[in-house]
């Protein structure tokens, strides 16, 4: 029965590693890098060009 005893708190300290290690990893999610950052901001700036181009056509566009 020691040797039960003396098992039961290791498998403990991997699923405490492995929790850390999924923290640590959802830090590095939640925080973009620059070029992520930049990406975005390029798509949303073409985007709105394209949106504001559509909406002009549509105002302009000759009633039948």
């Amino acid at each position: 029965m020691s040797e039960n005893a003396g098992s039961g708190p290791e498998p403990r300290a991997p699923a405490i590693a492995e929790k850390q290690a999924q923290g640590e990893a959802k830090d590095e999610q939640s925080a973009p890098s620059t070029g992520q950052m930049r990406t975005v901001g390029q798509r949303r700036r073409d985007s709105e060009e394209k949106l504001e181009k559509h909406q002009q056509e549509a105002r302009n566009k000759p009633t039948d």
